[in-house]
């Protein structure tokens, strides 16, 4: 097909050179995070943080900053069937911090803040059937709605969880299949477009203490 040499013809030029460009993905990075934990935490989750990790978008911009905690305890060496990691559901892992206005897996609007992050499944549910390649999710909770480390049952997390994002559905964040590589990491999957932050830490299993890691989808949304 001819473009003419009209205005309308070099637009269409103009866009469809822009259709063919491919998109180019802004990098990330993450940096060791020097920052003691928030003095806004309650002091039992404060002292089981470790060294934080800030996931930077560009040359300069936060995404988040996450402490995990040292060590997690673990009831069992390997993670129950069709799930990744070996936790149970309402385990606090950690704490996220967002600096400014963010979105969840779910393209949900969290607020910037601090957030605890505890360990849940996907229910297997037909409302549910096709959202997630996989069932290993954190779910946020502001924090100050979230101050002792006991597990909480199901619908008390999911209700609070929900009130950060302001919905129905629980904020939360992607667990992907956990991968060998260094301490800390970013790695960019282009089919989804998310960027996934890689951290080992510890799990207790009994008396012995083995790496674990963790694979969380920091920016990037699910398909629906």
């Amino acid at each position: 097909m001819r473009i003419g040499r009209t205005p309308f013809g070099i637009v269409s030029l103009v866009l469809l050179l822009a259709a063919a460009r491919p998109t180019v993905a802004v990098e990330h990075r993450v940096e060791v995070l020097k920052e003691r934990p928030p003095a806004e935490l309650a002091p039992a989750i404060a002292a089981r943080l470790g060294e934080g990790v800030r996931v930077i978008r560009g040359a300069s911009r936060v995404i988040c900053d996450i402490w995990l905690f040292k060590e997690w305890e673990a009831p069992a060496d390997k993670p129950a069937s069709g799930l990744l990691y070996p936790f149970q559901p309402g385990q606090m892992l950690g704490v996220v911090r967002f600096p400014r206005k963010a979105s969840d897996f779910r393209n949900q609007d969290i607020a910037e803040g601090l957030y605890t992050l505890r360990y849940a499944h996907q229910p297997v549910d037909g409302a549910h059937v096709g959202t997630s390649l996989t069932r290993d999710f954190l779910l946020l909770t502001a924090a100050d709605q979230d101050m002792e480390l006991t597990i909480p049952d199901y619908k008390s997390m999911t209700k609070k969880s929900a009130a950060a994002a302001g919905s129905s559905h629980p904020a939360l964040l992607s667990l992907q299949a956990p991968t060998n590589g260094e301490k800390m990491r970013i790695r960019h999957v282009e089919e989804q477009d998310w960027w996934v932050l890689g951290v080992v830490g510890a799990r207790k299993v009994e008396s012995r203490s083995e790496p674990q890691t963790l694979e969380i989808v920091v920016v990037g949304h699910a398909a629906e």
